[in-house]
C-alpha cells in the first residue's frame, strides 16, 4: 500500500440527495415526484391496467412547484419515480431592496439575502403593500433541488 494521502474535491452537501426513490404505484395525488428534473406536485394519478405484455402504467398530471407550469408522466407503477426533498422554512421578513430581492431573519438571528420577491402577483402585492404598512411579515419559503421561493405569506401583527 502507498503512504500517499488521498484527497477528494467534493461538491455535494454531506451526502445529502437532493431526491429519493418511491415505486411509482405508491405515489398518491398531493404528493411530490420529479418529471424531466422539475420538483412537481401531483394534482391526478391514472393507473392503467396491465397489458398484454407487461406492467400497469401510471399517469401522472403534476405542476411545477416553482414555475406553476402542468407536466405529465407515464411511468410502469413498478418502477422507481424521483421524489424530491421539498423542506418548507418560515422566516421573518426584514427588508425588500430596490432590485428585488427580499432580506430575511433566520432563526439563528441571521440573515439570508439571496432570495427574490416571488413572480406570483398576488403574493407580489400581498408582501409588498404589507410591508409598506409595517407589518410583521413572516414568508414562507419553499426549498426543493437546490431551488427556493417565497410561496406564502403570514401576518403576525403589527410592529
Amino acid at each position: 500500500m502507498s503512504d500517499e494521502e488521498h484527497h477528494f474535491e467534493s461538491k455535494a452537501d454531506a451526502g445529502a440527495s437532493k431526491t429519493y426513490p418511491q415505486q411509482a404505484g405508491t405515489i398518491r395525488k398531493n404528493g411530490y415526484i420529479v418529471i424531466k428534473n422539475r420538483p412537481c406536485k401531483v394534482v391526478e394519478v391514472s393507473t392503467s391496467k396491465t397489458g398484454k405484455h407487461g406492467h400497469a402504467k401510471c399517469h401522472f398530471v403534476a405542476i411545477d412547484i416553482f414555475n406553476g407550469k402542468k407536466l405529465e408522466d407515464i411511468v410502469p407503477s413498478s418502477h422507481n419515480c424521483d421524489v424530491p426533498h421539498v423542506n418548507r422554512t418560515d422566516y421573518q421578513l426584514i427588508d425588500i431592496s430596490e432590485d428585488g430581492f427580499v432580506s430575511l431573519l433566520t432563526e439563528t438571528g441571521g440573515t439570508k439575502d439571496d432570495l427574490r420577491l416571488p413572480t406570483d402577483e398576488t403574493l407580489l402585492a400581498q408582501i409588498k403593500d404589507g410591508f409598506a404598512e409595517g407589518k410583521d411579515l413572516v414568508v414562507t419559503v419553499m426549498s426543493s433541488m437546490g431551488e427556493e421561493q417565497i410561496c406564502a405569506l403570514k401576518d403576525i401583527g403589527p410592529k
